[in-house]
Protein backbone atom coordinates (compact mmCIF):
# COMPACT_ATOMS: atom_id res chain seq x y z
CA UNK A 1 0.00 0.00 0.00
CA UNK A 2 1.12 3.06 -0.65
CA UNK A 3 2.12 5.50 2.42
CA UNK A 4 -0.14 8.53 1.98
CA UNK A 5 1.88 11.60 1.46
CA UNK A 6 5.26 10.62 0.36
CA UNK A 7 5.11 10.57 -3.26
CA UNK A 8 7.55 13.08 -4.74
CA UNK A 9 9.30 13.97 -1.10
CA UNK A 10 12.91 14.26 -1.06
CA UNK A 11 14.50 11.61 1.61
CA UNK A 12 18.17 11.91 2.76
CA UNK A 13 19.14 8.57 4.36
CA UNK A 14 22.74 8.17 6.45
CA UNK A 15 24.45 5.34 6.01
CA UNK A 16 22.58 3.46 3.32
CA UNK A 17 24.64 1.86 1.20
CA UNK A 18 23.96 -1.57 3.55
CA UNK A 19 21.77 -2.90 5.96
CA UNK A 20 18.70 -1.26 7.33
CA UNK A 21 19.64 2.19 5.32
CA UNK A 22 19.72 0.46 2.05
CA UNK A 23 16.11 -1.49 2.84
CA UNK A 24 15.24 2.02 3.64
CA UNK A 25 16.63 3.50 0.68
CA UNK A 26 14.63 1.12 -1.57
CA UNK A 27 11.47 1.45 0.36
CA UNK A 28 11.30 4.96 0.33
CA UNK A 29 12.01 4.48 -3.68
CA UNK A 30 8.84 2.44 -3.96
CA UNK A 31 7.23 5.46 -2.88
CA UNK A 32 8.06 7.26 -5.26
CA UNK A 33 10.05 9.27 -3.40
CA UNK A 34 13.28 11.23 -4.24
CA UNK A 35 16.04 9.57 -2.24
CA UNK A 36 19.71 11.25 -1.29
CA UNK A 37 21.54 8.37 0.01
CA UNK A 38 24.75 9.35 2.06
CA UNK A 39 27.79 6.88 3.11
CA UNK A 40 31.32 6.42 3.68
CA UNK A 41 31.61 4.32 1.26
CA UNK A 42 29.45 5.03 -2.18
CA UNK A 43 26.16 3.04 -2.64
CA UNK A 44 26.65 0.95 -5.90
CA UNK A 45 24.92 1.65 -9.21
CA UNK A 46 22.48 -1.50 -8.55
CA UNK A 47 20.76 0.58 -5.99
CA UNK A 48 20.14 4.06 -7.86
CA UNK A 49 18.93 1.99 -10.71
CA UNK A 50 16.74 -0.04 -8.34
CA UNK A 51 14.90 3.21 -7.05
CA UNK A 52 14.98 4.72 -10.32
CA UNK A 53 13.65 1.47 -11.98
CA UNK A 54 10.14 2.06 -8.99
CA UNK A 55 9.50 5.62 -9.94
CA UNK A 56 12.05 7.46 -7.47
CA UNK A 57 14.76 9.05 -8.19
CA UNK A 58 18.23 8.45 -6.26
CA UNK A 59 21.14 10.33 -5.64
CA UNK A 60 23.94 8.92 -4.09
CA UNK A 61 26.93 10.47 -2.25
CA UNK A 62 30.31 9.63 -0.25
CA UNK A 63 29.43 11.87 2.87
CA UNK A 64 30.94 11.54 6.15
CA UNK A 65 28.33 12.04 8.73
CA UNK A 66 31.11 13.49 11.49
CA UNK A 67 32.57 15.85 9.33
CA UNK A 68 30.52 19.79 9.08
CA UNK A 69 31.65 20.47 5.89
CA UNK A 70 31.00 17.33 4.19
CA UNK A 71 27.61 17.25 5.96
CA UNK A 72 26.78 21.08 4.40
CA UNK A 73 27.97 20.22 1.06
CA UNK A 74 25.70 17.06 0.99
CA UNK A 75 22.75 19.20 1.65
CA UNK A 76 23.70 22.11 -0.90
CA UNK A 77 23.46 18.68 -3.43
CA UNK A 78 20.40 18.02 -2.77
CA UNK A 79 18.93 21.34 -2.55
CA UNK A 80 20.37 22.57 -6.23
CA UNK A 81 19.14 19.34 -7.67
CA UNK A 82 15.27 19.10 -6.14
CA UNK A 83 15.20 22.53 -4.42
CA UNK A 84 13.48 20.78 -1.00
CA UNK A 85 14.28 18.55 1.41
CA UNK A 86 11.11 16.63 3.48
CA UNK A 87 12.57 13.60 5.71
CA UNK A 88 16.33 12.92 7.15
CA UNK A 89 16.50 9.42 7.97
CA UNK A 90 19.73 9.54 10.33
CA UNK A 91 20.48 6.07 10.18
CA UNK A 92 24.20 6.06 10.19
CA UNK A 93 26.06 3.98 12.89
CA UNK A 94 28.46 1.70 14.04
CA UNK A 95 29.85 -0.50 16.54
CA UNK A 96 33.28 -1.22 18.64
CA UNK A 97 32.03 -3.47 21.53
CA UNK A 98 34.05 -4.30 24.26
CA UNK A 99 33.93 -4.49 28.64
CA UNK A 100 34.14 -1.01 30.42
CA UNK A 101 37.04 -3.75 32.06
CA UNK A 102 38.03 -7.10 31.53
CA UNK A 103 38.82 -8.10 34.52
CA UNK A 104 40.11 -12.43 35.56
CA UNK A 105 42.47 -13.92 38.63
CA UNK A 106 42.84 -10.92 40.21
CA UNK A 107 43.95 -9.06 37.08
CA UNK A 108 43.07 -6.46 34.36
CA UNK A 109 43.07 -8.85 30.94
CA UNK A 110 41.65 -5.13 28.73
CA UNK A 111 39.29 -2.27 28.89
CA UNK A 112 37.16 -0.30 26.53
CA UNK A 113 39.57 2.15 24.89
CA UNK A 114 39.38 6.03 24.33
CA UNK A 115 39.65 5.32 20.66
CA UNK A 116 36.57 2.64 20.35
CA UNK A 117 34.22 4.98 23.28
CA UNK A 118 34.70 8.42 21.17
CA UNK A 119 34.64 6.93 17.56
CA UNK A 120 30.82 5.29 18.21
CA UNK A 121 30.02 8.28 19.78
CA UNK A 122 31.39 10.96 16.91
CA UNK A 123 29.20 8.78 14.33
CA UNK A 124 25.95 8.14 16.56
CA UNK A 125 25.38 10.60 18.03
CA UNK A 126 27.65 13.43 16.82
CA UNK A 127 26.50 12.58 12.97
CA UNK A 128 23.25 12.47 14.07
CA UNK A 129 23.85 16.54 15.42
CA UNK A 130 25.84 17.31 12.84
CA UNK A 131 22.59 15.88 9.82
CA UNK A 132 20.19 17.26 11.74
CA UNK A 133 21.38 20.80 12.03
CA UNK A 134 22.00 21.36 8.40
CA UNK A 135 19.14 19.76 7.27
CA UNK A 136 16.21 21.68 9.59
CA UNK A 137 16.62 25.53 8.40
CA UNK A 138 15.34 23.96 4.84
CA UNK A 139 12.97 21.97 6.30
CA UNK A 140 11.94 25.24 7.89
CA UNK A 141 11.80 26.89 4.64
CA UNK A 142 9.86 24.37 3.19
CA UNK A 143 6.82 24.38 5.52
CA UNK A 144 7.87 21.08 7.83
CA UNK A 145 9.09 17.92 7.62
CA UNK A 146 10.23 14.69 9.50
CA UNK A 147 13.66 13.99 11.16
CA UNK A 148 13.25 9.76 12.26
CA UNK A 149 16.45 8.85 14.19
CA UNK A 150 18.29 5.43 14.52
CA UNK A 151 18.44 4.23 18.37
CA UNK A 152 18.12 0.62 19.82
CA UNK A 153 16.81 -1.31 22.38
CA UNK A 154 20.37 -0.93 23.62
CA UNK A 155 19.77 2.65 24.62
CA UNK A 156 16.82 1.76 26.73
CA UNK A 157 17.65 -1.09 28.40
CA UNK A 158 21.63 -1.31 28.35
CA UNK A 159 24.18 -4.44 27.14
CA UNK A 160 26.83 -5.76 27.73
CA UNK A 161 30.10 -4.72 26.41
CA UNK A 162 28.36 -1.71 24.73
CA UNK A 163 29.38 1.08 26.74
CA UNK A 164 29.90 3.27 24.04
CA UNK A 165 27.20 1.80 21.79
CA UNK A 166 24.23 2.31 24.75
CA UNK A 167 25.10 5.35 25.38
CA UNK A 168 24.91 6.75 22.12
CA UNK A 169 21.92 5.50 21.19
CA UNK A 170 20.11 6.35 24.62
CA UNK A 171 21.79 10.20 23.79
CA UNK A 172 19.71 10.04 20.35
CA UNK A 173 16.55 9.52 22.25
CA UNK A 174 17.48 12.33 24.79
CA UNK A 175 17.86 14.52 21.01
CA UNK A 176 14.89 13.36 19.31
CA UNK A 177 12.74 14.66 22.73
CA UNK A 178 14.87 17.86 23.13
CA UNK A 179 14.08 18.23 19.00
CA UNK A 180 10.88 17.35 19.19
CA UNK A 181 9.87 20.25 21.84
CA UNK A 182 12.01 22.99 19.65
CA UNK A 183 10.84 22.13 16.12
CA UNK A 184 6.94 20.83 16.07
CA UNK A 185 6.27 24.31 16.48
CA UNK A 186 7.87 24.51 12.81
CA UNK A 187 5.84 21.19 11.44
CA UNK A 188 8.69 18.93 11.61
CA UNK A 189 8.04 16.10 13.50
CA UNK A 190 10.67 14.32 15.63
CA UNK A 191 10.95 10.21 16.21
CA UNK A 192 13.19 7.78 16.67
CA UNK A 193 13.17 3.61 16.23
CA UNK A 194 14.56 1.34 18.03
CA UNK A 195 15.53 -1.69 16.47
CA UNK A 196 16.12 -5.34 18.10
CA UNK A 197 18.28 -7.79 16.60
CA UNK A 198 17.99 -7.29 12.92
CA UNK A 199 19.70 -9.11 10.43
CA UNK A 200 22.20 -7.22 8.77
CA UNK A 201 26.28 -7.38 8.79
CA UNK A 202 26.67 -5.37 11.87
CA UNK A 203 24.67 -8.18 13.59
CA UNK A 204 26.65 -10.62 12.46
CA UNK A 205 30.13 -9.27 14.31
CA UNK A 206 28.23 -10.39 17.60
CA UNK A 207 29.50 -12.82 18.49
CA UNK A 208 27.12 -16.79 17.96
CA UNK A 209 26.69 -17.04 21.71
CA UNK A 210 25.71 -13.71 22.53
CA UNK A 211 23.45 -13.35 19.20
CA UNK A 212 22.11 -16.47 19.79
CA UNK A 213 20.77 -15.36 23.47
CA UNK A 214 19.35 -12.25 22.03
CA UNK A 215 17.09 -14.51 19.25
CA UNK A 216 16.05 -17.00 21.90
CA UNK A 217 14.85 -13.66 23.90
CA UNK A 218 13.28 -12.80 20.87
CA UNK A 219 9.25 -13.53 22.03
CA UNK A 220 9.16 -14.18 18.10
CA UNK A 221 11.85 -15.94 18.10
CA UNK A 222 13.56 -14.96 15.00
CA UNK A 223 16.07 -11.89 13.90
CA UNK A 224 14.13 -8.84 12.03
CA UNK A 225 14.74 -8.09 8.70
CA UNK A 226 15.66 -4.81 7.81
CA UNK A 227 13.09 -4.14 5.54
CA UNK A 228 10.65 -4.30 8.49
CA UNK A 229 12.44 -1.29 9.91
CA UNK A 230 11.79 0.34 6.65
CA UNK A 231 8.54 0.20 7.00
CA UNK A 232 8.55 1.65 10.14
CA UNK A 233 10.24 4.51 8.86
CA UNK A 234 7.83 4.90 5.70
CA UNK A 235 5.07 5.49 8.31
CA UNK A 236 6.66 7.48 10.71
CA UNK A 237 7.68 9.60 7.75
CA UNK A 238 4.24 9.74 6.39
CA UNK A 239 0.50 10.89 7.12
CA UNK A 240 -0.45 7.92 8.32
CA UNK A 241 1.49 9.40 11.53
CA UNK A 242 0.63 13.14 10.96
CA UNK A 243 0.01 13.33 15.02
CA UNK A 244 3.05 11.00 16.12
CA UNK A 245 5.80 13.05 17.51
CA UNK A 246 8.46 12.65 20.30
CA UNK A 247 8.07 9.07 20.09
CA UNK A 248 10.53 6.44 20.02
CA UNK A 249 9.21 3.06 18.04
CA UNK A 250 10.49 -0.08 19.24
CA UNK A 251 10.89 -2.44 16.10
CA UNK A 252 12.29 -5.92 18.35
CA UNK A 253 9.73 -8.86 18.09
CA UNK A 254 9.11 -8.29 21.55
CA UNK A 255 13.24 -8.52 22.42
CA UNK A 256 12.77 -5.66 25.46
CA UNK A 257 9.40 -7.81 27.04
CA UNK A 258 11.81 -10.75 26.96
CA UNK A 259 15.04 -9.84 28.25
Amino acid sequence: MIAPGLRGKVVVVTGGASGIGRATALRFGEEGCRVAVWDRITADEGLAREIDAQGGECLCAEVDVTKVSAVRAAVASVMQRWSRLDVLINNAGMTRDALLVKWKGGDLLGEMSDEAFDRVLDVNLRGVFVCTRAVVPHMIAGGGGAVLNASSIVGVYGNVGQTNYAASKAAVIAMTRTWARELGRHNIRVNAVAPGVIATGMVETIPDKVRHRLVEGTPLGRMGDPREVAEAYVWLASEAASFVHGAVLSVDGGLVIGT
